[in-house]
């Protein structure tokens, strides 16, 4: 077997592109260029991408996949690696391998078999994306003679978003459930760049540090060929970043339990009230507090600030200087994909939320798009009948998107078809 593969990682500041040859005869050769800079990552990644490609030797008609640092992190790095990598795999037909960048971070950890790797990195805010994974023996070698001393990895907590000061003792209390899981003992190495973000929320005395922060293309590289040798690879439509939008805290459980709420409203009101404007840095307070009212597992506001960073188009619904309602879409190349959508619990089943989903629509068809998508839990019904009443369609289901109480919820996938001007949707 020979692989050529190219991969890039900008979860975080740090832009990296690596180059991975194996030609099926001992240990593959990797080649790595990274530049620090957030706001360069997108003039950056194809000229270093060339760059190596020029040093081996080879073509991009060469390359058999296209890996890319799936994240979680920062929304405008994640849609940068996401894009490019599925632009050179469209343009050349090769698939993708998307490679969740805590994972990457876990690899170069050091990690020995008795210890779970506590990634965490930093979301800012005084948050941090939070995953755990340990290392288990391989049961069946994967393909090609170095293979056989490959170790798997397996996935003891997905990535979340956890507030910094809460990092320690969740962990900790779950430390004897993956113990239990592992069948062996196991002691915490610490990974991820969020203990140095925020060393007095997350003190580390007395734990195992790993000596690597952020994840590197070169590791997202070495992932991905065991995902090709496993075959994981996908289509390149299906590339997707891994946004961790949903905030785990010790609110959750007293929003479940019906603080918040949905209340139906008690009287109409005229819509005239309410000006529709473009969402700004300003807006992003009290958005944020509108979002953690009405969501059980809420954007956080650094959720909010790389959306307007990003340039995605978001608009906020007031009723004088109240907040209510708004929402954020993400523009794709071939669809808008709708992240988020809130309306005031008292001011719901007023027209409001069709209200927000017809601008959608008018930001769908100035940019030329063929639909609106969007994911609803299958448990929230009302939202379920608002979006079938106004044309969506279930298209998929994305398992265990959510976070849930007592575990993870899957996510229905919905699309409604967007008219041309002068037509009807």
């Amino acid at each position: 077997m020979t692989l050529n593969l190219l991969a890039f990682e900008t979860s975080s500041s740090r832009c990296g592109v690596a180059l991975l040859r194996d030609d099926g005869d001992g240990l593959p050769w990797v080649a790595q260029l990274e530049h620090e800079g957030a706001q360069e990552h997108a003039e950056r990644l194809l000229p270093m991408a060339g760059e190596l490609l020029a040093s081996a030797g080879l073509a991009p008609a060469d390359l058999d996949a296209v890996a890319f640092g799936q994240g979680p992190g920062g929304f405008t790095g994640l849609r940068v690696a996401c894009g490019v990598a599925q632009g050179v795999a469209l343009g050349l037909g090769v698939p993708v391998l998307p490679v969740v960048s805590h994972l990457a971070v876990a690899e170069d950890a050091q990690a020995g078999p008795d210890e779970a790797v506590l990634v965490a990195l930093d979301a800012r805010m005084a948050e941090a994306y939070l995953a755990a994974y340990v290392l288990e023996p391989v049961l069946e070698p994967l393909q090609g003679p170095a293979s056989a001393a490959v170790p798997a990895w397996r996935v003891l907590q997905p990535p979340m978003l956890i507030a910094a000061e809460e990092v320690l003792p969740w962990a900790m209390d779950r430390l004897a459930v993956w113990s239990r899981e592992a069948g062996r003992e196991l002691s915490l190495r610490l990974a991820g760049d969020a203990w140095q973000a925020y060393p007095e929320a997350m003190p580390v005395t007395g734990l195992r540090q790993a000596p690597l922060d952020r994840p590197r293309a070169a590791t997202v590289a070495r992932l991905a060929r065991e995902g090709w040798l496993r075959g994981e690879a996908l289509p390149p439509e299906e590339a997707a970043p891994l946004y961790v939008r949903d905030k785990v805290a010790f609110t959750t459980a007293e929003r479940l339990g019906g603080l918040g709420g949905n209340p139906r409203a008690s009287r109409a009101l005229p819509v005239e009230q309410f000006v529709l404007q473009g969402m700004m840095r300003d807006d992003l307070d009290s958005v944020t507090a509108l979002e953690a009212q009405v969501q059980a597992f809420p954007w956080t506001r650094g959720n909010f600030e790389d959306a307007l960073k990003s340039g995605y188009p978001a608009c906020v619904l007031r009723q004088g200087a109240r907040l209510a309602g708004f929402c954020v879409l993400m523009p794709a190349p071939d669809v808008a994909h709708l992240l988020v959508i809130a309306v005031a619990g008292d001011l719901q089943r007023h027209g409001l939320g069709r209200r927000l989903i017809e601008w959608c629509q008018t930001q769908a068809v100035e940019s030329g798009v063929q639909g609106i998508v969007l994911e609803v839990r299958p448990s929230n019904e009302n939202a379920r009948r608002f979006y079938e009443r106004l044309g969506f369609q279930q298209i998929g289901v994305r398992k265990g998107y959510y976070p849930a109480a007592g575990g993870r919820e899957d996510a229905l996938v919905l699309r409604r078809d967007v008219a041309p001007p002068g037509g009807s949707a």
